[in-house]
């Protein structure tokens, strides 16, 4: 549930993201808060695919393993356009923190801190 990849480093991951009436996680005429966090963890799951590529190795397939500190602030509605940016912090046993945050019109709407478990020997289907 990401649109266009804008940057994406070892650090920093910014995607964007337009929502649809037809998404699975629009209701009522809004984006959903499980489409929010989703659209958290694929951003991170974007950076983590790209640097993967970029340094000649496959995508790898990664879960959330928790959540932590869920805000949100508002829904955004229907044909919005979100900012999506996620922080990687440290790296413990192919468990990486990460931080992550939601923009609609420059302000934030949603955040949370979550651990993603990234499984290097298991191959992101593609």
């Amino acid at each position: 549930m990401i649109g266009d990849v804008i940057t994406a480093d070892e650090k920093h991951t910014l995607t964007t993201f337009t929502i649809s009436p037809d998404n699975i996680m629009a209701e009522n005429g809004f984006f959903t808060e499980g489409g929010l966090v989703e659209n958290m963890a694929q951003t991170a799951g974007a950076g983590t695919g790209y640097m993967a590529i970029k340094n000649g190795k496959p995508m790898p397939m990664g879960y959330i393993a928790a959540l932590k500190n869920v805000t949100i602030k508002c829904l955004p509605k229907i044909n919005d356009t979100i900012h999506t940016e996620v922080t990687f912090g440290q790296i413990v046993m192919n468990f990486h923190q990460v931080k992550g945050q939601v923009l609609l019109d420059g302000e934030e709407i949603a955040s949370c801190e979550f651990k993603i478990f990234v499984n290097p020997d298991q191959p992101a289907a593609s």
